[in-house]
């Protein structure tokens, strides 16, 4: 297993995965993204290093909250006023031609 996370990580990995992605990528590129992610490999290695025993796992860095709205009853239009404006009604709903099935 290599030591450092800079030998994690190899051009040729960072070529295939570049391939399977079926990214275009330039020689310089892959030389490129294997140092980048190479050090964010060293990152990880330090946070890994971290003592986290006494940090409480979460879900959610901030707290949540619902921002709905409580439902309230208010006025509203007469239904039968508005159906009477409407092309076609059929036991207090609008009456709508079907489009399901129908060729074309």
């Amino acid at each position: 297993m290599p030591d450092t996370p800079s030998e994690r990580i190899s051009a040729a990995a960072v070529a295939k995965v570049a391939r399977l992605a079926r990214l275009d990528v330039s020689d310089d590129e892959i030389t490129r993204m294997t140092g980048q992610l190479a050090g964010m490999l060293e990152h990880f290695a330090d946070i890994d290093s971290l003592d986290l025993s006494d940090v409480a796992p979460m879900t959610q860095p901030y707290p949540l909250t619902n921002v709905f709205r409580e439902d309230v009853v208010a006025p509203s239009l007469d239904r039968d006023e508005v159906l009477a404006n409407a092309p076609a009604a059929e036991d207090g709903r609008f009456r709508v031609p079907p489009i399901i099935g129908l060729d074309g």
